[in-house]
């Protein structure tokens, strides 16, 4: 199901689970209906029964001479044939519709959050994420099977008893219908105050699965370190805190079947007794009496069910309140309503008197202003927070400026599509992130629609010559963020990615800071080959990657404290040649 609500509309669920429920089962509302319809008629057969058995009992209590039996035997039969298949049909159908419901809810949560600006990250453990997103889909399929299944037919079941009891007693209908009305008010606010407990459990459970994933994915750190003792006692005392929350809303649960069998026995006993007492005087048949006795059986079950089911959707809804409400907060970045498609011309890039801070509060630029020409290449550099990876990152847009503009050939980057700008930029990370995929799929990452041909040829020109040498070539797997290959080959993917999407601006972030000299040297003609004829804004901490750069720009404290040619700025006393002469002086230290 493509989601036909709007990314943002999912929003308005945040704090509304059953509302959110509802708008997936709109969305099949037929095949809903179906199962809705089967299951009602299955629960109708399926009391209709008690009265077929009533029915036989009375025609066999009157003797051969009141006629054949097989009439009645007939009807029974019919009933219980009926009441099965109608299941049957309904469990076909929902194993269909629930389960694609469950599909429907995972793309549009996962649309949603992949939708989040990186500041969202930032604070969330990626394993909570993921597993929000697989407890929302789990919880509306528990709520509808326990629903359908557990929900709706003790409650039809009991008003079908309800009507069948007037035909022995009036009376003893009411009676029932009053008690029973009164148990389910009951059950539904026992159950209701225990919210919180079970809000609380679904927390927990949610916080091992992000203590699992966080150090699972840093498990190289932690056996460096010699960390396994610590985290397992760390995850233990997650995992206790988990099984302590369970326990206590099990334990609630407990309490409220305890008061349902209470009442539900003593109904029982004082039904038979009433329908007992009104066979001595002869104003019940010994075939009412067999069908206030089953039915009675039928109530006691049903209402035992509803109990059971009640408290268990209510943890299920508590699981998928608390999920919504982490998931579906509103996107910080978003296209504005007259955002028009980046035309890129020359790729000059401007920054225009502009102000940031972190959402935590750290100032970093103020009244900024920097021009990057077409075709340039500007090198960043400058002691640690003086703003490269924020200057880049605010050209990519993933965050939005309080105050001042990003220009690219003039068209200012807020009101242009986020989609047109990812494709106006290109990026050679430091960390070069890879999925566990194929070679082929991640270079073609850049351009989904390149042909095979193309993927070679931008393989070709990154200088990835190790691909020969793979077992698989292209097809093979690189495994978890690229694992099975070693830091230059990681970065040579990069730069073939990036010679693929053939963007006009091309930002290199600290590319080739975690390379050995060899390896640097390997990759410096790649990299060399991929900026001609593109504008290029690269952060670097070894300032020898800068040395045919056009220009350089030193930042410190977010002001920009040297501009200009490298060559120029060499020869001159300042913040620049101080960088060169602490790099020069670190090596020289290396080297000895």
């Amino acid at each position: 199901m493509d989601n036909i609500y709007g990314m943002d509309d999912l929003t308005r669920y945040a704090n509304r689970p059953l509302a959110f429920l509802v708008l997936y089962i709109r969305s099949r509302i037929g095949s809903h209906a179906a199962v809705l319809g089967a299951v009602l008629a299955a629960v109708g057969f399926s009391v209709s029964t008690q009265y077929g058995i009533k029915f036989l009992v009375d025609t066999l209590t009157a003797g051969p001479q009141s006629g054949s039996p097989w009439a009645a035997f007939s009807l029974l039969l019919f009933f219980i044939a009926a009441d099965n298949l109608l299941w049957r049909v309904a469990s076909w159908i929902a194993s269909y519709t629930f389960v694609r419901v469950t599909g429907d809810v995972r793309n549009d949560l996962f649309r949603h959050l992949t939708g989040h600006g990186p500041s969202y990250f930032a604070k969330r453990l990626p394993g909570v994420l993921t597993s929000r997103i697989t407890a929302t889909s789990n919880a509306v399929f528990s709520i509808e099977n326990m629903f359908v299944w557990n929900v709706m037919p003790p409650c039809v079941a009991t008003v079908g008893a309800i009507t069948f009891l007037t035909t022995v007693s009036v009376w003893m209908a009411a009676c029932l219908a009053a008690v029973s009305s009164v148990v389910i008010v009951v059950i539904f606010r026992i159950a209701a105050a225990g919210k919180p407990l079970h809000h609380d459990f679904a927390d927990k459970a949610a916080a091992v699965d992000g203590e699992m994933v966080d150090v699972i994915g840093n498990i190289a750190l932690v056996k460096a370190f010699g960390g396994l003792q610590r985290e397992h006692c760390r995850f233990n005392s997650t995992v206790n805190r988990e099984l302590a929350a369970r326990s206590r809303s099990l334990r609630y649960l407990e309490k409220l079947r305890l008061i349902h069998a209470f009442v539900t026995v003593v109904l029982m006993v004082g039904l038979l007794a009433w329908a007992i007492r009104l066979w001595q005087q002869q104003l019940a048949t010994a075939g009412d009496v067999v069908l206030v006795c089953t039915l009675g059986l039928s109530v006691l079950s049903a209402t035992r069910d509803l109990a059971v089911a009640l408290v268990d959707v209510t943890q299920h809804i508590a699981r998928l309140s608390e999920a919504l409400a982490m998931l579906l907060t509103p996107h910080e970045l978003q296209d504005h309503p007259h955002a028009a498609a980046l035309i890129p011309g020359g790729a000059c890039v401007t920054f225009e008197n502009i102000s940031f801070c972190y959402p935590e509060g750290r100032q970093v630029f103020e009244n900024f202003s920097l021009i990057i020409e077409k075709g340039q290449r500007a090198g960043l550099v400058g002691p640690s927070g003086g703003g490269k990876s924020t200057l880049m990152a605010l050209l990519q847009r993933f965050y939005d400026l309080p105050s001042g503009r990003i220009l690219i050939d003039g068209q200012d980057i807020s009101r242009t599509t986020l989609a047109s700008l990812q494709q106006t930029i290109a990026i050679v990370p430091q960390d070069t992130a890879l999925f566990n995929r194929s070679l082929m799929e991640n270079i073609r990452y850049g351009r989904p629609e390149a042909t095979d041909e193309e993927v070679w040829e931008a393989a070709i020109a990154a200088r990835c010559s190790f691909i020969q040498n793979l077992p698989a070539g292209l097809d093979t797997i690189v495994g978890d963020r690229g694992a099975k290959l070693s830091g230059g080959q990681r970065q040579r993917v990069a730069i073939a990615r990036a010679f693929l999407k053939n963007s006009p601006i091309l930002l290199l972030d600290e590319a080739t800071s975690s390379l050995d000299s060899e390896a640097e040297e390997a990759i410096r003609e790649a990299l060399e080959r991929l900026m001609r004829g593109r504008t290029v804004i690269a952060v670097a901490h070894r300032l020898s990657t800068l040395r045919n750069f056009d220009r350089i720009i030193v930042l410190r404290k977010g002001k920009i404290a040297q501009d200009g040619d490298p060559e120029r700025l060499l020869r001159v006393d300042g913040p620049y040649r101080t960088l060169i002469t602490q790099e020069v002086s670190r090596l020289a230290d290396q080297a000895a």
